[in-house]
């Protein structure tokens, strides 16, 4: 119990900037901010904190920190999709935030393999994707599919690790995983069906913000294994 204090103690003051750039967020931005540069740059801010937090809490360019190496990558162009979303930029974003999910796949790694998990979440997401196919224009009708594809394939991963970890970070991971589906989700729902859902942007945010923090978490256990003590008789 006391290790895990101080555990939960260490990261979060590690995790300080990230905690106070959400509240600025939250706290200045009322409005959906689309299109403003100093809305662009409180968006980005938490993610940015999140970077910091992967390079000062244990980080090398070694194969030891891989992990690390893989999600602070993915963190970096989901802030540069972030703020290409914010400037009107959707296709171009969804395509920053493709490449974010295939670093974010490469970390979490392809063992366990765990196929009946895959189809039993590429099924829901392709009968979801053919639903909103009718509602796309000439470039989303492709890039869609692509990035639904590759955000489920995050989760997939994300997922399988947890169930064969079973570890706080593995399954917060995953938790968080599961939230940047919904947060996406949740962007389809209201931009390409119109559905007009109480506190959008609050919900979206919210969840989005939340998954990145888990995923960025989970580097916290990344880096070389304790050297182990050998018991000698003497």
């Amino acid at each position: 119990m006391n290790s895990s204090l101080q555990f939960a103690k260490l990261q979060s003051l590690k995790l300080a900037p990230f905690f106070l750039s959400v509240v600025l967020y939250f706290a200045l931005v009322r409005r959906d901010p689309q299109g403003e540069t100093w809305t662009t740059v409180l968006k980005c801010l938490p993610i940015v904190a999140l970077m910091l937090y992967v390079l000062i809490k244990g980080f090398a360019l070694n194969k030891h920190y891989r992990r690390s190496q893989l999600i602070l990558l993915g963190l970096i162009f989901s802030c540069g999709g972030d703020a290409l979303l914010n400037v009107n930029l959707f296709p171009f974003g969804m395509v920053s935030f493709g490449v974010a999910h295939i670093f974010y796949i490469s970390a979490f790694g392809w063992r366990p393999l765990n196929w009946i998990l895959g189809l039993c979440l590429y099924v829901p997401v392709t009968v979801f994707v053919i639903f909103v196919a009718k509602y796309l224009d000439e470039i989303l009708i492709i890039g869609v599919p692509i990035y639904c594809a590759l955000i489920t394939t995050m989760l997939w991963r994300a997922s399988a690790r947890a169930l064969d970890a079973k570890s706080f970070l593995a399954i917060f991971c995953a938790v968080g995983a599961t939230l940047f589906v919904i947060s996406d989700a949740l962007i389809a729902v209201t931009m390409f069906l119109s559905v007009a859902l109480p506190g959008a942007r609050l919900q979206i945010m919210i969840t989005y913000y939340i998954a990145q923090f888990a995923i960025a978490l989970s580097t916290a256990d990344d880096g070389p294994s304790p050297p182990q003590c050998s018991n000698k008789n003497k």
